[in-house]
């Protein structure tokens, strides 16, 4: 029988507070670290998958040189481990058959604690460049940065919220064995759903303290935390800001909350459909656009009614959600997530206050005006998912597109017109030309390359739905 979450006790906190540094110096982190007696130092960058690939060193190493080289295969590698078949044209370029070394440079504005950890430690988010130090087109950060560019280009900044569900579920070492929701701190597991049930967070306590905790330590501020539909499952919001900033603190937070389960015996998982039968795990992104000079909020005219961009930053989500699809449910899973009734959209569709289309506007305030991205799932990496929303709402906005009339009622009588699966969104991407010119056309390729290969690996897999009705009935 599976044991109830431990009881809580104070988290192992090596490091309480982040580096706040007055300039984007390497000096003035080195005066920090000092001073804070760090003794290692986790260089890092996400991957494709949004895995964070780098290497750990002692800081004072990392003092006398900032000088990290990883193999360029990091960002050819699938979910699976292996490699993706990528074009000779790309392989050529970029030094892929001889698996060339590609340089880290460091973000300093990344620097945050490593709270987790025996001694005192702080992580920094890299960037990637080549061996002529120019930045990799098709890493996730340089893809979120050409498309943020193009907002620049125009005096425009993008503003995000993300919403991160996930679930937490007892320690599962047998893939073969489906998941179950872990037992809380009254002695019971959830057996029905308890959405926003105040009851259903306080279950895991345990977890959400720790989860506090580390959280503040790398400057990561929750807005909320609620019990979601799932059985075990809970979702976070955090607070509004730059695109890049908090494509960050997803990254940070998403191996923040899994290591908060481990404390507690149990696992977190933000797999897009973990659980037969329960709703499955999105990262819902609350996206507005504000002019740099004044600050207003474009989505909003002088009126304070609807503006034109915003019609047509709507209108560009819908246009390219079918091609983007494959960022926004990037796995074989994630499909099983967009289905009827299960708090998922099938569609384009848009509302005012409406949750079951893929593109809500909640009541606001018209200096708060926002758009809710609702397709995408938490399994993606956010830096591409961001970027891939971001830039159909570009295209939409340039090309000056008109969305569909809102949608009053369910989004789910009007039948679908997202992708049935990850092999129809892979040939859509790679033939949208809008998107593979903002995007980068480097990434386009070598992004469905790796999908390709995960998908090949998914199928040399027989299932246990295979054996329940073909083996004896075809």
């Amino acid at each position: 029988m599976a044991e109830s979450l431990p009881s809580l006790t104070e988290p192992e906190i090596s490091l309480e507070q982040s580096p706040k540094l007055r300039s984007d110096s390497v000096a003035d982190l080195v005066a920090w670290l000092r001073a804070h007696g760090v003794e290692e130092i986790e260089c890092h960058t996400p991957d494709m998958a949004g895995i964070a690939r780098g290497k750990l060193m002692p800081a004072a190493k990392w003092m006398k040189s900032q000088a990290i080289r990883l193999p360029i295969s990091v960002y050819f590698t699938a979910i699976t481990g292996d490699y993706a078949n990528i074009a000779a044209a790309e392989s050529a370029q970029f030094g892929y058959l001889r698996d060339a070394d590609l340089n880290l440079v460091p973000d300093l504005k990344t620097a945050r604690a490593l709270p987790w950890t025996d001694v005192p430690s702080i992580q920094i988010i890299h960037d990637a460049t080549d061996a002529d130090n120019k930045p990799l087109p098709f890493a996730p950060r340089s893809v979120l940065r050409r498309v943020l560019q193009a907002y620049d280009d125009k005096g425009w900044q993008p503003i995000v919220a993300p919403e991160l569900e996930f679930y937490l579920t007892e320690p599962n070492r047998d893939p073969d064995l489906p998941l179950e929701p872990p037992i809380g701190r009254s002695g019971r597991t959830q057996v029905s759903n308890q959405a926003y049930s105040m009851q259903g967070v306080d279950e895991y306590e345990n977890v959400i303290t720790h989860l506090y905790d580390f959280a503040e330590a790398q400057d990561i501020e929750i807005d909320t935390i609620i019990q979601e539909f799932g059985t075990g499952q809970l979702e976070v919001n955090l607070l509004h800001g730059d695109a890049m900033a908090k494509a960050d603190e997803i990254f940070l937070f998403k191996r923040t909350v899994r290591e908060a389960a481990l404390r507690c015996g149990a696992y977190a998982t933000f797999m897009a459909k973990p659980m037969r039968g329960q709703p499955g795990n999105a990262m819902h992104i609350h996206q507005s656009l504000i002019d740099k000079k004044s600050g207003a909020n474009l989505f909003s005219d002088a009126k304070g009614e609807m503006s034109p961009l915003f019609y047509h930053f709507i209108a560009g989500q819908q246009a390219y959600s079918y091609a983007a699809a494959c960022i926004w449910a990037s796995y074989v899973n994630s499909y099983r997530r967009l289905v009827p009734d299960m708090s998922a959209p099938i569609n384009a569709e848009w509302g005012h206050d409406n949750r079951s289309v893929g593109l809500r506007v909640p009541r606001s305030e018209p200096e708060n005006r926002r758009v809710e991205n609702r397709f995408i799932g938490a399994d993606t990496n956010p830096y591409l998912s961001i970027a891939a929303a971001l830039a159909a709402g570009y295209l939409g906005m340039i090309e000056a597109q008109e969305p569909r009339p809102p949608l009053e009622g369910s989004s789910f009588e009007k039948g679908r017109d997202l992708p049935y699966s990850l092999l129809e969104g892979i040939a859509a991407l790679e033939q949208c030309e809008p998107l593979r010119q903002l995007l980068g056309s480097q990434f386009v390729d070598i992004y469905a390359a790796i999908k390709y290969a995960e998908y090949d690996a998914f199928m040399d897999v027989i299932s246990p739905w295979e054996r329940e009705h073909l083996l004896l009935n075809v």
